[in-house]
């Protein structure tokens, strides 16, 4: 069974890198939005640590959520994901595959990437390494939850326009618990708190996101 997963991801992940427009397209509107910002506000170190734990936060966020709608629509549209739904194996753990595929070259570039984009708003080590973190166990649970709004959305006219109005306010949550961590941690408080609630977060869409997304793809395929 693993070797059926394994040739999967590595299936999905070729597909990614034959149009590496899927990769950069995410990267450069991350860097774009969050190197503007500075430009835009004020050059004032003091208010650049103001803002960028939220402007890193959603710049994420937005850039995760780019390329949620190819998230299952091009194996639909192929018959692929039809395939999967007749399998023999378990379709929500299949799911979990693709989810992760998502993951692998959506949310971890950003979460690599940040440090880098983040000295621009004068953060301190601290900061940096629970933005890291934040964005590390933060992203899977933006894929984990934008993969129900994908599955919600296949076959229906206008799904890129569907989607953020899905997904957007469900996000909210992750927002205020990663940024909320990063924001702590540069005045100098804790930032364990929201890190908890942000990984339990991730831990409960884990346990529930594979299921309802398998049950709306099942939904959209019949």
């Amino acid at each position: 069974m693993s070797s059926v997963y394994f040739a999967l991801i590595k299936r999905d992940l070729l597909q990614v890198f034959r149009r590496k427009s899927d990769i950069t397209t995410s990267l450069l509107f991350f860097v774009m939005v969050t190197s503007l910002f500075p430009l835009a506000v004020s050059p004032d170190p003091a208010i650049l640590r103001q803002i960028g734990p939220g402007v890193l936060w959603v710049s994420a966020l937005l850039a995760c959520m780019l390329s949620l709608s190819r998230l299952f629509a091009t194996d639909f549209s192929d018959g692929s994901l039809e395939q999967l739904v007749l399998s023999t194996h378990s379709l929500s753990l299949l799911v979990l595959v693709k989810i992760l595929s998502h993951w692998l070259f959506a949310g971890l570039p950003l979460v690599l990437l940040s440090p880098l984009i983040a000295l621009q708003y004068d953060m301190n080590a601290s900061a940096l390494w629970v933005l890291v973190l934040s964005l590390l166990i933060g992203t899977p649970a933006l894929s984990l939850l934008g993969a129900i709004a994908a599955a919600l959305t296949l076959g229906v006219r206008a799904s890129g326009l569907l989607m953020p109005l899905l997904v957007l306010p469900l996000y909210v949550p992750i927002l205020i618990f990663g940024a909320g961590a990063v924001s702590a941690s540069q005045v100098g408080v804790d930032a364990q708190a929201s890190l908890s609630l942000l990984g339990a977060t991730g831990l409960l869409l884990l346990l529930l996101s594979p299921w309802a997304t398998a049950t709306a793809i099942r939904i959209a395929v019949e």
